[in-house]
């Protein structure tokens, strides 16, 4: 049950909510999970042509919405020392 936090939709039998590590590759899958930086979104926007496994915009504007909800609580330094990188532009910093 639940919603997907991309398009809003619900949960259904051929839409399912599923989990996705936004920072997952090289390793910081399990980073992912130490900092709740696990996302909630329906398998369209996880697995499917837009999705995040397949869309760069689309990923990027999940990592994007999550450093700044890690940025809330924490600096900016932080978050590069853990996921490596910094995913916002100067306009949304």
């Amino acid at each position: 049950m639940g919603w997907c936090e991309l398009c809003g939709c619900f949960s259904d039998p051929f839409n399912p909510i599923e989990r996705h590590h936004v920072y997952g590759g090289n390793g910081k899958r399990k980073l992912s999970e130490k900092y709740h930086m696990v996302a909630h979104i329906c398998a369209r926007c996880h697995r499917g042509t837009k999705g995040v496994h397949n869309d760069r915009e689309t990923d990027l504007r999940l990592k994007r919405r999550y450093q700044h909800i890690f940025e809330e609580t924490h600096t900016r330094e932080e978050f590069m020392a853990i996921f490596g990188r910094n995913y916002l532009t100067e306009e949304e910093s």
